[in-house]
Order: C-alpha cells, then structure tokens, then sequence
C-alpha cells in the first residue's frame, strides 16, 4: 500500500500545477564585455557559430533583422532574460472557474505566461480561482481583483458565467477567451469577446454542400445548436441575421425565426424545402450500422459533422465500412486536430473539408508553449486566449500586437479557411472539378 502511495504522490503534487507561485522566477543578465559594437553581419556571424550568449548580449533591444530579432525574442524566452524595460509592471489577472473548465485552468494560465514571458517588460500574473459561476462568485471575484490593482482579466468561462459577469456589469476590462459575443444577450465597453465563430464557419462550409444535407451531431449544447443553425440556414439563407445583427445569439436568433413563421410558412408553399435529415447520436453509440448501412436516403449527400474528434474519427471509419457514396464531409473547427490524421485512414477523409480560424502563426509563442506543454496550433481556446492577452499588453503598453486579428463591436474576427485532412497534414481545399454541378 505505501509503495501505491509514493507512486500516486507525483500526482496529487502536480495536481493544483496550473496556480502561480508567488515566488519570482530567477532572471538570468548577460553582461555585455565587448568593447565593439556588432552590426547585422556580425551578429549573423555569431548565431551561425552557435555564440548564444555572445549575440544576446549585444541584443540589448529590437533588432532590425527579422529573423535575427526571432532568435533574441525565443533566447530570451528560453533562458528568461531579465527585462530590458524598467517600466511599470504588467498586471494581469486570471479569473478561473476550475471545476467548470477542467484542464483549460492550467492551459490558458500556460498560454498567457508563454506570452508574457516572450516580452521585455516585466509583469505579474495572478489567478483567482472560484467554485462557482454564479452572480456572487463572479460579484466576489471581481471586485478582490480591483481591490488589488488589476484592470485587466482574462476569463476562460462557460456560457453561464459570461452571462452573469453581463449581468453584473463590472468596470473592468474583461477577455473572454471562450465566449462570442452572439452567445450572450447584453454587453459592455468593458468586455472583449475572443472565441471563433461557429456561425461564420457554418455559412462558408454550406457554400460546399449539396442536397440532400445530412447533419450528424452529438446530444451536446453545441452540437443540438449548431444542427438546428445549420438545418435552417440550409433550407432558408437568411441575410437579415447577417447584415441587420451579426452578433445575435442563438436565442436571438430563433426568436426571429419564431416571428418570421408564418412568412417563411407562404415560402414553403411556393418552394418545396431543401432536403435535410438530422441524426443526433448518443455519446454511448458506436454503432452506427441503423444510420448508415443501405440508407439510399444519405446516397450522394453532403454530410456535416458537429461531434467530437474520437467520435468523429468512427463516423468516418463507419462511412467507408458501409459503404456510403457521400459527395463531401464538412466539420467546423471542432475537428481541426492533427488526431484526425492519426486515427482515420485517408479513405475515410479524402473528401472531407475542415474550416479553421487558426490562421495566423508566431513561430515564438508557438515554441514557447510548447516549452510548457502548451498547444496553440490547433487548440483554438488556447490560441483565443494568447490573442486576448496580446491584445491587453497592447493596450497596457502601446506597443504593436502581435496578432493582427481584427476586433469589431468587442468582438476579435477572425479569418476563416476551408481545409482538407491530408494524407499527413491539413492542405488548402481545391474544389474538385468532379463534383456535382
């Protein structure tokens, strides 16, 4: 028995990780002792020549080269390099519902050290955990985080946390990281949204389907929404939502199509509907023989796919097993994972199409946390969070953002690209000339 508690100890240790030590990490300063100065061809020279050391003590400051400037940005990074700024200090804080996002406390903590860590200015980064998402939590919370000094948080909350910090209208600049802003009713100068849109991915990847549409979802929130979103917007492409209020949450959205009833009622008797079946699939089902074998119903159909990774792996496995002559698959970025390609073979992908809003790339930020066992390539919460934290050190400090993401009514926007799951990675999707007309 005490052996199996030494072995679980590591655990129980490591479990609480993601809070920061009020201890100061140690800084490391190099002195500069050469009495020349070295320009772009000789700190060239010494990167070629492998004198780290050598060239970040001449990299006192930004340099001009690019790529030079890359590598002093990932050493100082890497051997935490004491700042260069004697400014004012960084303070940000962390707001975290821990038992409601599980492993994202840890992650979007590591995601915005990554960040601050990249930078010359010297900062500090304090968590405030709560049990809860409720008003007098979040009330609580908020209003420690302004006694001590903060004015900027970033808030990895669920739907009903975002709503309630809405509903407490706080004077303090919040981030978002998991929450568009149309999933919300209200808002304030304050709060800044960052989560990617599923609406706007939807109305590309339907540019790509064909009738009829089958919808396979999961039982989740997000998977009954995004079909019920997908169905209408198939069958009836609507440009009021688009153009008059693109912020509108779901809610909102139903709501109007509650009050368009009986007008889209005339419609359908002028135009028979577009054909869509939806399948909602129980996380328990593996199974799928009842949806897919002999279906002539789903035969030359566009499929989309709102479930899970693993789930969406045996979907596609299931299709080639059954034998389903479908003309595409389309997923939103719930399925932008490189596991996709590790657990699928590429006969089950290859007319699959994937929209990702993971579009821009810092080669530093991405090692960094990779550095801590971070992932900010294809997770999209994790990389949300570092825009938001760049976007709040822009402010602080006035310098340029990293990420040129744009930001409309308190909203980031992100660009959306349409990709397919290659045989070893996601490749940019050519529509086929084969497909149907």
């Amino acid at each position: 028995m005490k052996k199996i508690l030494l072995l679980l100890l590591p655990a129980f240790i490591f479990a609480q990780s993601f809070m920061l030590s009020n201890i100061p990490l140690p800084k490391t300063y190099i002195e500069n002792l050469d009495p020349y100065k070295c320009d772009i061809y000789c700190m060239q020279d010494l990167l070629e020549h492998g004198k780290i050391f050598s060239f970040l003590a001449h990299a006192e400051s930004k340099l001009e080269d690019p790529q030079q400037n890359e590598a002093r940005s990932m050493y100082v990074s890497i051997f935490n390099l004491g700042s260069f700024h004697s400014g004012e200090q960084i303070r940000i804080a962390l707001l975290l519902p821990y038992k409601k996002i599980g492993k994202y406390a840890s992650s979007t903590t590591n995601a915005s050290l990554a960040y601050l860590m990249t930078k010359s200015h010297p900062f500090m980064l304090k968590s405030y955990k709560i049990k809860s998402e409720s008003i007098e939590d979040l009330s609580a919370a908020l209003a420690q985080i302004k006694e001590d000094g903060f004015e900027y948080v970033i808030a990895p909350l669920t739907h009903t946390g975002a709503q309630n910090v809405v509903t407490i209208n706080p004077s303090i600049n919040i981030y978002f990281p998991t929450i568009n802003k149309h999933d919300v009713n209200g808002s304030s100068s304050y709060l800044t949204f960052g989560a990617i849109d599923y609406h706007a991915q939807s109305d590309l990847l339907l540019k790509e389907a064909y009738e009829p549409l089958v919808i396979l979802s999961d039982k989740s929130q997000t998977g009954k929404a995004l079909a019920t979103y997908q169905k209408q917007e198939f069958i009836h492409p609507h440009t009021i939502l688009d153009d008059a209020n693109s912020s509108s949450s779901f809610d909102d959205t139903f709501n109007l199509f509650s009050q368009m009833k009986e007008e889209k009622q005339e419609v359908v008797e002028k135009k028979k509907d577009k054909e869509v079946l939806n399948y909602s699939i129980s996380r328990r089902t593996t199974n799928l023989e009842a949806y897919l074998s002999k279906n002539e119903k789903i035969t030359d159909a566009t499929l989309i796919i709102n479930t899970p990774i693993i789930k969406t792996g045996m979907i596609l496995s299931q299709l080639t097993l059954y034998d389903v002559n479908e003309t595409n698959i389309l997923s939103t970025q719930i399925n932008y994972d490189p596991l996709l390609l590790s657990m699928t073979q590429y006969i089950d992908r290859k007319n699959m199409v994937v929209a990702n809003s993971i579009t821009e790339h810092n080669n530093i930020l991405i090692e960094t946390n990779a550095l801590l066992g971070n992932d900010i390539e294809y997770d999209w919460i994790n990389y949300t969070t570092t825009i938001g934290i760049d976007y709040f050190y822009s402010l602080i400090t006035s310098d340029a953002r990293t990420y040129y993401i744009k930001i409309q009514n308190n909203q980031m926007v992100y660009d959306i690209e349409l990709l397919q799951p290659g045989r070893s990675k996601f490749v940019q999707y050519a529509k086929e000339a084969t497909q149907r007309d």
